[in-house]
Parts: structure tokens; sequence; C-alpha cells
């Protein structure tokens, strides 16, 4: 029985476990539309307002679930609209599929309308990159690009010129004789060569102030760290993306490290003579010791990126949980527990100055307040995606995490925005968990109308917004690492809550400290999709956990050289440094 080329796609995605599709439908991809269609039972299609959101959608997903992202956008803009999220999940290396389509094959590179070839717009961003030339293309490629894509944790890219997708299977080259490709993903075992295991733990186990920095590539390794860390002594310290690798109560972590880290992790950082990475390319080599001050060893299960950040004496390329277990039984317990008893007693002065940033009663309230308040009210598996921008300060800090919850956010490519589709993402993969979207005005409102589509699927996403109507982290960056007074960071207000009731949710806001518990709770027993839109001190600087003399000289020249704000954010710099010392 004969079929359409897009039928032929959409039917071998099946064969992949895809089961969600995020994207805009256009001309430029009518027969993938109508293959969806007649295949609403088996993949769900979810319209998104803007195709950036769809690739965001898609990275988010991947994230969440550890599956293949597939987002879906007509030909020329619409499929140009995909790249941000794509970088996104390329930087993050998360598995994501885009399909696009294109004009008419015999219209290619003829100037016709929208006759952009994306399949060359895309070679940067994806690890696998084709054109589809007819029906009995279409399987070999899709195997490939769902293959690819899983194996290599990157984004794999289908462009699918609209009148071949309408297309019956037909004849055939002689060497493409069918039934000759797979749907399948074949696992790699992730395990590091034994002698090289052997001498990682003669690196470890002579350490005396061992320190263990870990990231993404860790999430699943929970156990497995914390039995290393009792063995070595070690304090467990956390890049963004690797936030609920270890949770915040465990004895073992100082939680982040770098601008929005701790001063504890920093503290061991500095003062460490072992390092263990595990699966992290943190990026900000400023924060790791010293090229000479520390042996190292890696664990990463891409080979490549060993060695990458810091001059490693072993690595091992592997899985982190599968390398861990293997080296376990080679560490040696060490009896000297000054190095993380150090860290442990910072880590109870850090969350004493946590609590008392997060529980400030003042007017205008400070973010930290919001923050902190929602901290508490979160479930054991909740999700939680912030965005970039100071809103990531209080998101690393004041949000401390427990067994079983997940937290992401756009880590190397830091873009704006990836809130909202995030928690969209994550609540369509798992229906029955609290999903948080804490995120910034000025990122929310880049994309602020997939908030209609959490309404149109009745999605129970709860949007807290940070509103301090500038764009934070650009102001305080212009201050602190130019010495530049800020210059178009000031945002035009938005009533979120007014927005939220004309989409049909719930809107809320908070503007008191005393008033922010009580909000809260009402905004996470709502049934459906809700804002929560607090209004916050826009003076607060996302303050790194040690200041430099850099960075204090160049805060003080904004300020001497005409910073607008100057009397109000010189005043709460103060007051909260005094507070501190009291």
């Amino acid at each position: 029985m004969t079929q359409t080329a897009a039928a032929t796609l959409l039917d071998t995605l099946c064969d992949w476990n895809v089961e969600v599709i995020f994207g805009l439908p256009g001309d430029g991809i009518n027969g993938l539309m109508e293959g969806l269609r007649q295949r609403q039972e088996r993949i769900r299609f979810i319209q998104v307002r803007h195709e950036e959101s769809a690739a965001l959608m898609a990275c988010g997903y991947a994230k969440y679930t550890g599956k293949l992202g597939v987002c879906l956008a007509t030909s020329g803009p619409g499929g140009l609209h995909l790249l941000n999220g794509l970088y996104d999940a390329k930087l993050d290396g998360q598995p994501v599929l885009a399909i696009t389509g294109h004009h008419y094959h015999d219209l290619i590179d003829t100037h016709a309308q929208q006759d952009v070839d994306l399949d060359r717009v895309f070679m940067d961003v994806a690890v696998y990159n084709a054109r589809i030339m007819g029906p009995s293309h279409v399987e070999q490629v899709t195997n490939l690009a769902c293959r690819t894509a899983l194996s290599y944790r990157g984004v794999a890219h289908l462009n699918f010129p609209v009148d071949l997708q309408e297309q019956e299977d037909g004849e055939r080259s002689k060497r493409a004789v069918p039934s000759h490709t797979a749907a399948i993903y074949a696992r790699r075992a992730g395990l590091p060569n034994a002698e090289d295991v052997q001498r990682a733990a003669t690196v470890l186990n002579v350490g005396k102030k061992i320190a263990i920095l870990v990231g993404q590539g860790a999430l699943h390794a929970t156990d497995e760290l914390e039995q290393v860390a009792e063995k070595l002594g070690a304090p467990i310290i956390k890049a963004l993306l690797g936030k609920a690798a270890v949770p915040d109560e465990s004895p073992y972590t100082t939680g982040g490290i770098g601008l929005l880290g701790t001063r504890p992790s920093q503290d061991a950082l500095e003062e460490c003579d072992t390092l263990l990475m595990v699966g992290t390319s943190f990026p900000y080599i400023e924060f790791l010791p010293k090229p000479g001050q520390a042996r190292a060893v890696q664990i990463d299960v891409d080979p490549m990126r060993i060695g990458l950040r810091y001059p490693v004496e072993v690595g091992l390329a592997g899985d982190s949980q599968q390398t861990l277990q293997v080296l376990l039984p080679w560490l040696e317990h060490h009896t000297d527990r000054s190095f993380l008893e150090k860290a442990q007693a910072g880590m109870r002065e850090w969350w004493t100055l946590m609590e008392e940033r997060g529980t400030r009663q003042d007017i205008p309230m400070k973010p930290q307040v919001v923050a902190w308040e929602l901290g508490k009210r979160l479930t054991s598996t909740a999700i939680v995606s912030s965005d970039s921008g100071t809103i990531a300060t209080w998101f690393a800090r004041q949000l401390p995490v427990k067994r079983g919850q997940m937290y992401s956010l756009s880590g190397t490519l830091a873009t704006m925005a990836n809130g909202l589709p995030y928690t969209i993402a994550a609540q369509i993969a798992y229906p029955d968990r609290q999903c948080i979207a804490f995120v910034g005005d000025g990122g929310f409102s880049m994309l602020m109308a997939e908030f209609a589509t959490a309404v149109k699927y009745q999605l129970p996403i709860k949007v807290i917004i940070i509103k301090n109507n500038t764009l934070g982290m650009i102001k305080w960056e212009q201050m602190v690492f130019l010495g530049n007074p800020e210059y178009g960071c000031e945002l035009q207000p938005i009533d979120f809550a007014a927005f939220a009731r004309a989409c049909g949710g719930t809107g809320l806001t908070i503007e008191k400290p005393s008033e922010c518990g009580t909000i809260l709770d009402q905004a996470l027993a709502t049934s459906g999709p809700v804002i929560v839109e607090a209004i916050v001190d826009p003076f607060v600087p996302p303050m790194p956990a040690k200041i430099t003399v850099e960075q204090a000289t160049n805060f003080a020249k904004s300020l001497a050289r005409g910073e607008p704000n100057r009397a109000k954010i010189a005043w709460t710099v103060l007051s909260d440094k005094v507070r501190e010392l009291i």
C-alpha cells in the first residue's frame, strides 16, 4: 500500500517513540500537517505562537526527559526562527530534531518566495543535516537523523520540499533497496579504560584537599557522587546546569560556583590541591583552580572535552554514573575531614545569609524574598525552569534543591526567554508534576504569547515573574564589568497579571513581602495556568560571592561617571553589606 512521503516520515518518528512535536503550521509543511492530522492519536502536535518557542520547547523536552525533542517549522522565515532554540540545544548538548519545509523542489535557487536554503543555514548548528530528495529517501534519512541526534546529543535537521511531501512511494534507484534501515538506537557501555581508572584513583587517594565539580552530565549520578564525597571527604561544587545533581540538604555540597555561586564553593576551589570534574564543561575558567595548583581527574562521556577547561592528569571517558561506580572500589576512605568540615561550616553561614536576604520586609520588596518563599512551597517532584539575567542569580542561590526535583535554564547559550517554553514542554512531558517558570520581566516579555499556548492546552503551569522593569543583568554588567553608567536597559512596564487574564488564565500581583507567601499559595492551588507578577526593588545588584578589586573599582567609576540611579544603588549596596557584617 502506497503512502505519501510525509506519512513515511511521521511513521518513522513513531517508530522512534516520538510522542510530541512542537511547531507552527505554514504552507511549506502542508503535507506534514495533514499527516499529523491523520495521526493525532499517535503524535501530539503542540501549536506554538513563535517558532523560536518550538525549538526551545524541543530543547527543554529533551533536557527533562532524555528523549528526542522534535520541532517543526515552515519554509524561509519559519525555519529561521528556530535557530536560537536550536543553538540552545547544541550548546547544552541536547538531542533535538528540527524539521523544516521548503518550497517546490524545482524552484529552489530561482529567487522564488521564501527561497532560503535552510540546509545550508543550519550547517553550523546541526550534527546531521539533509534535504529530502524524494519519497524513497525519507525513511533512511529520518532514521539517521534521529539516531545521530541521540548518539551525539545534538541537533539534526531535515529540510523537506513541500511538493515532495505529498508524493507517494514510487520508483527507487537500484541501490535504494527498501527495508535496509532500522529505527534503533544502540547505547554505549560508557566505561573508561581500566588502567585509567586505577591511575585516577591513585591521584585522588593521595589528595589532601579534594574538591568535586559537577555539571549536567552528572544529574543521574546523585548517589554515586555522595558516595565518592564521603570516601574522599570532599565538598561537591555544582555548575549551574548541575544544580539538581545533588540536593542542597546533602551534607556534601557547597552549592553553585561562578558569578551566581556561593562563597564556600569559591573558597573550596581556591584552596583545593586535587580536583575531580564530573560531567561538566564549566566555562568560567577564572573560577577554577590556577594551573599547577591542583592535580585533576576528569570524567566526561565525550572524550573531546577531557582537558578542555583545566590541565587534567587523568581523563576517564565514560558515562558519569557508570564510571563512578567503577571508580568507587579503588578509592580509599580519607580520615581527615577538615577540608569538608570547613566547607560545611561555610555553608551553614551561607544559608543563614540566604535566609536573611529571603525574609526581609523592605518595600519595595527584594527579589530574594519571592524566590525564598517559592522554594519553601515546591513539591518534591517540582520542575523549575529559569531565564538568563539577574533572575538566574535568585534561581541559583535562593531555591534550595530537593532530591527528585529538576532544574534547568539555558546554560551555555544563556539565551533570554527560554523559561516559559521549557516549562510548557516540562508540563506536557509530566502532566502530574508541578512545573514552574521562574523568570524575569525582560525574558518573559520576549515570548509571552506562549502563555496563551498554555491556556489553549489547559496546562497548569505557574509563571513567577520577577518584575523590576529593567534588563537587570545587562545594567549591572555595564556598571561592574566596564565602569559605565547604565544605558538602554529600562523597560516599559507591562501589567502581566492583566495579560494573564486577557489570555484566559489567572493573574496575580505581589507587592509586599507580607503577602508573598499567601499569594504564592493561592497561585499554586489554582488548577489552570497562572501568572504571578512580583514587583521588586530594581536596585538590588546580583553581587558575586566574592567581589574583586576590579569589579569594585568599575562599580565606583560607573557611579562617578553619571549613573542615573547612583544614590539608590549605592544605598542598597551599602545597606546590604552592613546587614551582612552585623
